[in-house]
C-alpha cells in the first residue's frame, strides 16, 4: 500500500463525498468520513453490466472516484484505504469473504476487507473495521470488540469467524443483502491476490453481477438498492418497492438517490443502458407470472 493521494486529490476526494475540511485523525473524523462515503458512493454494478469494468489498480480506483463515479468492493474499498492513509490513519488490508443467503461462510477473497489501528480513541479497543465497499454497509466503523451494534433495523452483530482462525465475523441484519461476511485477521500488502477475483466479478459469464444492473447505497435511515427497474427502501418503516417504468424517472434516481449521473456514458449509451435494463425486466416480470 505505497500510494499517497497529493493534498490537491485529498481536497477533490472530501469533496466527492461533501466533506470541506481537512481534520486530525481520530475516531471522530473517521466516523465522519465513513458515514459521507457510504452516502454519497454507491455499491454498484455499472460498468460492469456495460462491459466497460474499471480494474482494480489503486490508480484506477482513486481516479474513478475524483471523476465522479463509483464501483464496487475493490474500488471502494481500495481507494478508501488510500484516502485514509493520506490522512494519517493506520489502515490494513483483509482477506473476506461474502455469504450469500442459504450459502455457507467463506474467506475466499471475493470481498477486500478493511481494518484501522487507532488504539487513542478507545481504552478497550485498539483496531475498529471500516468498510465502505458492502452492499449492506455499516453506517459507522465497528470497534473490533464482539457485540451487536446500530439500531434497529440496521444492526450489525461482531463475532469470532468459524472459517478463518483468529478472524471475526460480520453479520447483518435479517433484511441485509446477504448473511455476513468473514475476514482473516492477516495483515496483506498487495491486492494481487483479488485481481483473479475481480476478473471473475467483472468479465465472466458466470458472475453473479454478469447483466446484473444493481445499485445500492446506506444513509441514516435507510437502505436503497436499485435492481433493474425496481428501487427498494427499507426503513424502520419496513421495506417499500416501487417499479421504475420511464426513461426520466430512472436516470432522475441514479442521479438523485444514488449521486450516479453516469458522467463516463453519452446520452445514447444512457438510453442503450435503459433499453437493456427494460427488457430485462419485463422478462422477469413475465417469468415471475409464469
Amino acid at each position: 500500500m505505497h500510494v499517497i493521494l497529493t493534498p490537491s486529490e485529498i481536497h477533490a476526494y472530501l469533496k466527492r463525498i461533501g466533506i470541506d475540511k481537512i481534520k486530525d485523525p481520530t475516531l471522530e473524523f473517521l466516523s465522519e468520513i465513513q458515514r459521507a462515503h457510504v452516502q454519497h458512493l454507491s455499491w454498484q454494478t455499472v460498468d460492469i453490466f456495460a462491459g466497460r469494468p474499471a480494474g482494480i489498480d489503486l490508480q484506477e480506483s482513486i481516479q474513478l472516484i475524483l471523476q465522479g463515479r463509483s464501483g464496487y468492493c475493490f474500488h471502494l474499498n481500495g481507494a478508501f484505504s488510500i484516502l485514509l492513509r493520506s490522512l494519517g490513519y493506520t489502515v490494513h488490508w483483509h482477506r473476506a469473504g461474502v455469504q450469500p443467503h442459504g450459502e455457507q461462510p467463506r474467506v475466499n477473497s471475493f470481498h477486500l476487507g478493511l481494518s484501522v489501528h487507532l488504539p487513542d480513541a478507545d481504552p478497550n479497543v485498539e483496531r475498529w473495521i471500516v468498510d465502505v465497499g458492502l452492499g449492506g454497509m455499516p453506517f459507522e466503523p465497528l470497534p473490533l470488540r464482539y457485540g451487536t451494534y446500530g439500531a434497529a433495523p440496521f444492526t450489525h452483530t461482531l463475532l469470532p469467524s468459524s472459517v478463518a482462525s483468529g478472524g471475526w465475523r460480520l453479520e447483518y441484519e435479517p433484511n441485509g443483502p446477504s448473511e455476513g461476511v468473514d475476514y482473516a485477521p492477516e495483515e496483506l500488502t498487495s491486492l494481487e491476490e483479488f485481481l483473479p477475483k475481480h476478473e471473475f466479478y467483472s468479465q465472466s459469464a458466470d458472475s453473479p453481477w454478469h447483466n446484473t444492473f444493481l445499485l445500492r447505497q446506506r444513509d441514516a435511515a435507510h437502505s436503497t438498492e436499485l435492481r433493474g427497474c425496481m428501487l427498494r427502501t427499507h426503513g424502520i418503516e419496513g421495506i417499500r418497492k416501487t417499479e421504475i417504468q420511464t426513461y426520466s424517472e430512472w436516470k432522475d434516481i441514479l442521479a438523485k438517490r444514488f449521486h450516479e449521473p453516469l458522467v463516463n456514458y453519452t446520452e445514447m449509451e444512457r438510453r442503450e443502458m435503459w433499453n437493456r435494463v427494460q427488457a430485462a425486466h419485463e422478462e422477469w416480470k413475465k417469468s415471475q407470472q409464469a
